[in-house]
């Protein structure tokens, strides 16, 4: 059994002041796999303090010199990454093809940070005055358990490269994976304070993080409850923030689609990551008046989809990554059935010849409305929704009427059509025809799905602010 025991603050790892253990399971067994150190307020002080000093000097830095740091980071994480993906497995559930893409995302995320550090343009001239991008002071990252490492890497590498210093708060949960992660970071050789990472519950450390007078910046990624919560604490101090919330994304299947072809799509949308994915597509908007076929069709594909040991090369949807996540899911499954929607697929319990590990059936519901709770709330499980529509304006409708507005996917064969309703959807994200994901564009949400954006420019320009200067020539 691993005992994770110390902090990484000011360059070193440090025994924390924090005196709490927190157990590690493998959620496909249950067993407890490791025990982490937690570290308190006082610690997270401490690694605040070191992001603090070190600004001034990191600030400071050339292009140039951020480059080689953020390369010398990529290359330790690219060599990390058959041990990345074993702790995925191990330690989250994610069925091995998908702990793969994990393991090798935090090395891409670091990669398009330098991408967009190469092209960025810190000075612009704007009439009569020049305005200069300024690092805004020490970032305060937490990050959420269901891609722990590629968060770290994604918001510290674009951190890093506008300037700025940072802690870091990973989730707990995901101690095994950060453990790799902060060793290959160390390796990089980065100045002392520059970067800081702190294990903690997050209404311990992260509450110090986000009320602390000398983090100017947040960025969270995690639920739409904590990121109202993180919105309020930081009002004191008026932090900069960064939140990617909660989701509810529709997936619009338009009257003209092919169902056969489309179905791979459209599951993979709604079971992606095992379902435990802010942009998980879990309402499917199916033209009335073809509905029936497309139940039988999504039935039948459900129907070959494995939930199972991540391990097996067929899985598809491995366990919920705590006792606590199954149990929610199980919840929303009775609370479905208790409104009148019919199952399709799946329900409550373990899959067939499964006894024990957090694993959830994939759950197709039908006979549903836009009203219903399963419809209007954020399960975080490989539970999806059909719900009928009677033309496009009303599957318009019905896709903007939620609180969250991440991402959407719409499915149909005229591309001017489909191109036409994206424009309509309260979305930060539309695919079409695709899951494809664009690094370069920006990520982020309307409503209760967030604040601001990341990746590429628009999130590197989220840590910096601008000042403009007027000089007499």
């Amino acid at each position: 059994m691993q005992r994770i025991e110390h902090l990484y603050i000011n360059g070193e790892f440090v025994t924390p002041h924090g005196q709490e253990w927190f157990d590690l399971h493998n959620p496909s067994t249950e067993d407890v796999i490791g025990q982490v150190r937690l570290g308190d307020a006082q610690d997270a002080q401490r690694a605040i303090a070191a992001a603090k000093d070190a600004f001034a000097a990191w600030s400071g830095t050339t292009r140039e010199e951020r480059i080689a740091a953020l390369g010398r980071m990529r290359t330790a994480m690219a060599v990390r990454e058959d041990a990345l993906t074993d702790a995925i497995v191990l330690e989250y559930g994610a069925p091995l093809e998908r702990a793969r893409w994990m393991a090798a995302y935090p090395a891409q995320a670091i990669a398009l940070a330098i991408d967009t550090l190469e092209a960025f343009e810190f000075e612009e001239q704007v009439g009569s005055a020049r305005v200069i991008l300024t690092p805004v002071g020490v970032a305060g990252l937490i990050t959420p358990w269901n891609s722990n490492a590629g968060f770290i890497c994604s918001k510290l590498a674009t951190a890093l490269a506008s300037g700025c210093t940072a802690v870091v708060k990973p989730s707990e949960m995901s101690a095994l994976q950060t453990q790799i992660v902060v060793e290959a970071l160390h390796e990089a050789g980065l100045p002392p304070g520059v970067f800081n990472l702190v294990n903690g519950a997050g209404a311990v450390v992260g509450e110090e993080i986000a009320r602390h007078p000398h983090v100017a910046k947040l960025s969270f990624t995690g639920s739409s409850a904590v990121g109202q919560h993180l919105l309020s604490a930081g009002a004191a101090t008026m932090k900069r923030l960064t939140l990617e919330l909660g989701g509810k994304s529709p997936t619009v299947v338009l009257d003209d689609a092919d169902f056969p072809a489309i179905m791979p799509l459209v599951l993979q949308a709604g079971f992606l990551n095992s379902g435990q994915a802010c942009i998980a597509g879990t309402r499917i908007l199916v033209p009335r008046h073809r509905l029936a076929e497309f139940e039988r069709a999504a039935q039948e594909a459900v129907s070959h989809i494995k939930a199972g040991d991540p391990r097996d090369a067929g899985t598809a949807i491995g366990p919920m990554v705590s006792a606590r996540q199954w149990a929610r899911v199980q919840n929303y499954i009775r609370i479905g059935i208790e409104e009148g929607a019919r199952l399709l697929a799946g329900g409550e319990g373990r899959p067939e010849g499964l006894s024990a590990g957090w694993f959830v059936k994939p759950t197709l519901f039908t006979n549903a409305s836009n009203q219903m709770r399963i419809a209007r709330e954020e399960i975080f499980g490989p539970v999806l929704t059909i719900i009928a529509y009677d033309d496009d304006a009303d599957a318009i409708d019905i896709a903007n009427d939620t609180r969250y507005g991440l991402s959407a996917l719409i499915l149909g064969q005229d591309l001017e059509r489909c191109e036409r309703m994206a424009r309509k959807l309260d979305s930060g994200r539309v695919l079409i025809n695709t899951l494809a994901h664009e690094p370069r564009a920006p990520f982020g949400g309307f409503k209760h799905s967030g604040l601001g954006r990341e990746m590429g420019k628009w999130g590197m320009t989220a840590y910096l602010e601008p000042k403009t200067l007027v000089a007499q020539r």
